[in-house]
Formats: C-alpha cells, structure tokens, sequence
C-alpha cells in the first residue's frame, strides 16, 4: 500500500514542477498540496474504503483546479495546460470511476461525475459515463432524457439522441415524459434543418448535396411519435403536453390540429379539455392593429376574450356537471380576477363575474369544499356580509361533517359580532359528536375568553375536558391551565392543576407550564417542584432525558433544594430512560458535572 500511495504521490511530482515554474505556486503551497495528497491518498486506499472519503479526495482536486484557473487569469498565464490541467482532470476521472465501481448504485455519485464532465468540456469521457450509467441504471427514465439532451443540444446529434430514445422507450414503453421529450427533440431536429436550409436559400447555394426531407421539416417524426404514445399512454394530461410543445413551433399547425381533434374525441367527458378549450380563446389574437390601438379598446378586447372563455366554461359545466369541472371555472376566474389592472371597470367585471360563477357552482350543488372558503374571503373583503353568513350555513349543511367548515362558519360569525355564536357552536358539536372536534373547542374557549364571563368560560373549558378525544383532551387541558392562570392566579391554577392530574393523558407542556408557574412566584418552594417533576417522570421519565437534567438542575441551584438528592435521581433516570437516552443523559450529565452545561 505505501508502495502505491508513493507512486501515486511521484506522478504529481512533474505537474507540481510545473505550477511551482511558472510562478502560479510557491514552493511553501506546493508542499500544503503533497501533504494533503498524500492524507488523503491514504484514506482511499485502506482496507474498508468510505464513500465519503472519495467524494472528499474528488472535492479537494476541484477546488485545485479552481484555483490554478483563478491565478491564471490573475497573472495572464495561459500554457502548459497539458501538463498541469490534463493531469488533474486525469485522476479526478479516475477517482470518480473507482468510486462509482465501488458504489455503482449511487445515482448521484454519477451525477456528480456528469456535472464535472460537463464542467471542464470532457466530451469524450463523459459520452462514456453516460454509456456506463445508463447500463446500470436504465430503469430510471429521467437519466436518459439527460442523456439524450446533452447528445442533441451539446453534441449536435439528433441521430445520437434518437437512438438514445428509442432504446430507453423498450425500457419505458409507457412513459408519458421520454415521449414528450422525444416529441420535442424531433420538432428541434426539424426547426435546425429548416433553418439551416433557410440559409442555404439565401445564400443562393446550391442544395444538391444536402438532402433535406419534407417529411422531416414538417415534423413528420414529431406526429409518428406522437400518435405511437396516444395508442400506449392515455389520459388528458399527455395530449394537452405535447400540444403545448407543438405550440412552441411555428411550423406545427397541422400537427396541433391533430392532436386538438384528437384531444377533443376521446375526451370530449374531461374537464381539463374544457378548460383548456376555454383558455385557448384568451391566446386568439386580435383583430385589430396594435399601432391604433388605445388603452380603452386593449380594455374592451380583453374583457371580450375574457367573456369567450367563459361562453366556453358555460358550455363546459352544461356538458360535464361535475365538481372538477366548476373548479377549473372558478380557478380560471379566481386567476383573472388577481391579474393586475389599471382598468377599474374591468377589475370589477371580473368580481362580478367570479362572484357569479361561485353562487351558480354553489346553487348546482357542485361547489368543492375547498373553495367555500375562498368565496367566504372574498364576501367578507367586500363587506357583503349578508350574503357571507347565508353561504356560511348553506356549506355546514351540506358539509355537515366537516370540521373546517363548521369553522369557517363560526369564524364568519365571529367577525361579525352576530348574536347566534353559542348557539352555531352548539349546533356544530352535536354533529361532529367529539372525534377531530378540537379546533371547534379551541376556537370557542378563545372566543368566550373575550367575549363571556369567567365563571362562563371556565364551564366550558370543564365541557371541553369530557367532549373531546383523549388525545384532544390535552391540549384543552394545557389552554385550561394557562388560562386560569392569567384569570385566577396561583392558589386558582394549583387547584385546577391538582384536579386536572387526575384524569390522563397529559402533555410534558402541561406538567412544564405548572413548573414554570411555580418558579414565577416570589415565594418559589422547592417542595411544590418536585411534587411537579415527580409527576412528570410518572408519564415521561423513560422518553424524555432532559426532564431529568431540570429535575438535577433545579436541586442544586434552588435555595431549598437538596444536592444529595442528585445521585438518587441519576440513579433512577438510569433504570427508567431508554435505548439511547441513556447514553444522551450520561453524556449531559457529564457535562453538567464539569460546569459546561
């Protein structure tokens, strides 16, 4: 091994020589360098090798590489590049491919190889890493578009990047992206050829040599590929892609004709072809000329196109009355609505207009839960509150199980003041009955906290104890606490404290707010801490480590505290905590001991 690292060091020796020569070195840097070579050179090289220390080698020589490229444009020196540069890229190659041997599962230690590849312009190398990933890896479908891109766009090779293709489709016959991206490089083949044949024309050449097939500038290719994935992939999504690749070129209109009759054929029933029929009357253009156009008619056509689209999502939800399609609707008006706009008088035709949809949705009963809230929004921002407060219940009535919409409802009814809270409240837990009831309490108790007496609230926080989930229930018992607390004081929250201890579960909070408390007051007793930290280690003594340190901490900094208590509690917290807690608690204590916790 020595033998190795020692030959490996000596093949530095000439690119060193070199760096130190033409003065981008010096000699003090140059040995810094073979020292960590060599370190680092005996990491890899050991028995049980570590990925890390390959990736820390690899790192270390591309930051080398760096830095002899920044001193030479410091110094204006542009030679000897193949004896210093080559050399190092050479084994930085070379590290990389005894890494990826080792760890050939690793697809970001390949990634890593590619980007450095591509970083210093290694063609040819990383053509190869390519080749060996893909050989390796070809079930990941992402890695041979990245493959098939960098032989088109880099390479020049739409010959190479078919090829790439047509290979990871036997791999992926149903692979909705390769297609698209596949698609895509065929019509970028065919808009390079009819540029270039463009230039040829100009040019007056002649074109005898150069054979350019109609087929392929009209993007023939493009539309074979095409209708082979229409018969293999099915679903909107894949037509309304590769459309809006085709509308990328201007040379594809009869190609997007197909695909749209295509589209509209086999999924007449779909919203999203609706909706993007609907949309595709905002991109048609104007009939009238830009130069003579005044700020008035951009107004005017734009509410007109706006108006064509919604002639279309009419048409739509007639067709398919469906909850999907009324959301592609209402997101479509939702979006136009918060496009900006100097126009006042267009800003409030499309409120007008989303309003509209969103009463229309709602009275055909195919309004989404989701955007109840969303209408509810927009109700209350413009003080149409009447409104706000019949939609509010029209959703809970329809929606009467769920808990977000009870909350809506409530929330509306809170901001305005209305006198039919309680009772809405009432209404609202005796549908939901307790499980998932916790927002509603939460929401309430804060509610009656600013709004109803003491004695009031407390009744309810006492309700919420026994009308909730077990698991809810803590939480009601930790906003209990604290807010007896802040009404009642000390003697109030010890009391409630002590009675809310009788029935689990508990939260660590909750047994840390009480603790908390106790150490507030001025006549703090050290007595009433461990009453509180014996309780808490009943429930939490065997997951929580930290729980112990307090408990240690507290005996010896508390004027009344008892440091000979601190062994008899190590002691416990040893037998209690487990699995790695253990070691967690030494180690704290440890410190703790020696002052540095």
């Amino acid at each position: 091994m020595a033998e190795r690292i020692e030959q490996r060091l000596e093949d530095r020796v000439p690119e060193l020589e070199q760096l130190e020569r033409v003065g981008l070195f010096t000699r003090k840097e140059i040995r810094a360098v073979l020292r960590k070579a060599s370190a680092l050179e005996y990491k890899i090289q050991r028995r049980t090798l570590r990925k890390e220390d390959f990736i820390n080698y690899i790192q270390y020589e591309i930051n080398l590489l760096e830095l002899i490229k920044k001193r030479r444009a410091r110094i204006g020196y542009s030679f000897k590049k193949d004896e210093i540069e080559n050399s190092i890229l050479h084994r930085v190659h070379s590290l990389f491919n005894r890494a990826i041997g080792k760890w050939k599962e690793d697809v970001q230690l390949w990634l890593s190889h590619v980007a450095f590849c591509k970083q210093w312009n290694a063609k040819h190398q990383l053509s190869k890493v390519f080749s060996s990933m893909l050989a390796i890896h070809p079930n990941k479908p992402a890695l041979w578009i990245m493959a098939a891109k960098w032989e088109m766009e880099t390479q020049l090779s739409s010959e190479s990047a078919r090829h790439l293709f047509l290979r990871a489709l036997r791999f992926h016959p149903e692979c909705p992206k390769l297609y698209q991206e596949y698609f895509r490089m065929e019509l970028m083949h065919a808009e390079k050829q009819r540029k270039e044949k463009k230039e040829f024309e100009q040019a007056k050449m002649d074109l005898g040599e150069f054979n350019y097939s109609e087929e392929i500038l009209n993007g023939e290719m493009a539309r074979i590929i095409y209708r082979d994935a229409a018969q293999k992939i099915k679903g909107v999504e894949f037509h309304l892609a590769v459309l809006s690749i085709a509308k990328l070129f201007d040379f594809t209109q009869d190609l997007q004709k197909e695909i749209l009759e295509s589209l509209q054929t086999k999924y007449a029933d779909d919203p999203l072809t609706w909706d993007y029929m609907a949309r595709r009357e905002l991109d048609l253009g104007s009939l009238q000329s830009a130069e003579h156009t005044t700020k008035q008619m951009k107004v005017s056509e734009m509410n007109q196109r706006e108006e064509r689209c919604c002639a279309v999502f009419e048409e739509a939800v007639r067709a398919v009355p469906a909850e999907d399609m009324w959301k592609c609707y209402i997101t479509f008006c939702l979006e136009r609505y918060n496009r900006k706009t100097n126009s006042e008088e267009l800003k409030q035709k499309r409120l007008e207009r989303m309003l509209g949809v969103f009463s229309k949705a709602h009275e055909s009963s195919l309004l989404p839960e989701a955007l109840y809230k969303q209408w509810l929004q927009l109700l209350l921002e413009f003080n149409l509150f009447e409104k706000a407060t019949e939609v509010a219940e029209a959703a809970t009535k329809r929606f009467s199980m769920s808990v977000e919409m009870w909350q809506m409802r409530l929330q509306v009814l809170i901001q305005l003041k209305s006198d039919d809270v309680t009772q809405c409240f009432e209404e609202a837990v005796k549908h939901m009955k307790s499980k998932g009831t916790l927002p509603l309490w939460t929401l309430w108790v804060e509610w009656s906290e600013g709004t109803n007496s003491k004695d009031d609230t407390e009744a309810l926080y006492q309700r919420s104890l026994h009308a909730t989930t077990p698991a809810e229930s803590v939480t009601m018992k930790e906003m209990y606490l604290d807010w007896t607390y802040r009404n009642g004081g000390y003697k109030k929250v010890k009391r409630v404290f002590t009675s809310l201890c009788e029935n689990r579960p508990f939260s660590l909070d909750f047994f840390r707010k009480m603790i908390q408390i106790e150490k507030e007051q001025e006549s703090c007793k050290m007595l009433h801490l461990r009453e509180y930290y014996e309780r808490a280690l009943r429930e939490f003594g065997s997951t929580d480590s930290d729980l112990w340190l307090d408990y240690i901490k507290e005996e010896l900094s508390h004027p009344q505290g008892k440091p000979e208590n601190c062994g008899s509690i190590h002691w416990r917290a040893m037998k209690m905590l487990q699995g790695d807690l253990v070691e967690d608690f030494v180690s704290k204590y440890t410190l703790l001991q020696t002052g540095h916790l």
